[in-house]
Formats: C-alpha cells, structure tokens, sequence
C-alpha cells in the first residue's frame, strides 16, 4: 500500500487581502507548517499544485522537498486542482487499486501527523473501500483518505459537484481521534480571514 497527500495550493486568497499561503505564522510561512505535518507522518509522498505565476509560492513548496504540480491552465476551484494532481500521480507512479489518496487544505497550520497515521493505520488493518474521516467530538475534519479507487470518481465529477459529493454517496467511517487533540491545539483549524489567522497566533 503507498499513500498520497493532495495538497490545494492553487487559490487566490482573496478574503486575506494578501496571498494566504505565504503569511509568515511563527518563524516560516503558514504552508510550510501543514507541509511539516505530512512530512512527520508515514505518508509516502506529498504533492502540491500550485497556479501559474505564483512564483514565490512554489519556490518555498520545492525548497521543502515535496512534489510540485503547476498545471498549464490555473485551476479555477480546489476540484480543478485535486484532478490535476490526481493525472500526475497516475503518469508518475501507476498507483494501484490498494493505494489511496488523503486530501487536506494547505492552510491548516496545526494539521495532525497523529491523525494522519492513525488514519493509515485504519486503512492499512482493514483493507477496507471506505472512506475514512477523523473526527473530534463528533465534528468531522481533514485530512480524508480515499481509496485509489475512488480517484476515476473526481475525474468524474459534474460541474456543480465538489468532493463533498463523493464522500457523500460512497461508504464512509469515521474515526474518532480526540485523544489526539492536544489543549488549545485544535487540529482541525483553518485560516480563512485575518482574524483565523491572528487567533493562531500570526499578525497579517
């Protein structure tokens, strides 16, 4: 079994005012932490699509040792993007039907390597075609891991449908991970304004 990170790179952020991914939160750039977060885990590899022209962003992706995907024509949404790293795991390492994929946002600074594992380590005991959600007081989270499987479904997806409507239809567990949230460290946090970004300690 190989496990594959997907990492959404590829927006505008147009509520930051600023380009999110590139705020500096701590002593290194907000993407870098949710990067770190999958490096610490036993994922096998790690690939992030990032748009044309956004230059400064995927240098710091390359400078951090992960795979880089910049497709020709800039994703207009987050499916756009997961399709377009989808086809380059597909060209680059002929994943097979027990492989699966885990998706997750980039700007999820405190991304859990513990929860990514224990999800890997669900996947791996059971074998199993469903897919898997950590949860935490019964509030669903990220990352979500994906049998390979169910790759031909993204590339299928309607106009108006998201990964939501995958996860949806198809055989999903959850996974209960709150012993894996430490105080005041909740793993599940994103940054969608100024002020997400402040209450996790970063001054935009």
């Amino acid at each position: 079994m190989r496990y594959f990170a997907l990492i959404p790179a590829a927006g505008h952020s147009t509520r930051m005012g600023q380009p999110k991914l590139l705020m500096p939160l701590g002593d290194r750039p907000l993407i870098l932490h949710s990067i770190d977060a999958w490096q610490r885990s036993r994922i096998d590899r790690i690939v992030v699509v990032v748009r044309s022209g956004d230059d400064v962003l995927a240098k710091v992706v390359r400078r951090a040792g992960v795979d880089l995907v910049v497709p020709g024509v800039p994703p207009p949404d987050m499916k756009a993007s997961l399709q377009a790293v989808l086809r380059y795991i597909e060209q680059s390492f002929a994943p097979t039907g027990d492989d699966a994929f885990l998706v997750a946002p980039a700007d999820m600074p405190r991304l859990s390597a513990a929860v990514i594992n224990r999800l890997l380590d669900e996947h791996c005991a059971r074998g199993e075609s469903s897919i898997l959600i950590p949860t935490i007081a019964g509030r669903r989270g990220h990352p979500v891991l994906f049998p390979w499987s169910l790759a031909a479904e993204v590339h299928g997806l309607k106009a108006d449908e998201g990964l939501n409507a995958i996860v949806e239809r198809q055989n999903r567990r959850q996974i209960p991970c709150e012993d894996l949230a430490a105080d005041n460290e909740y793993p599940f946090a994103d940054i969608d304004t100024p002020e997400d970004f402040r209450r996790l300690g970063g001054h935009p």
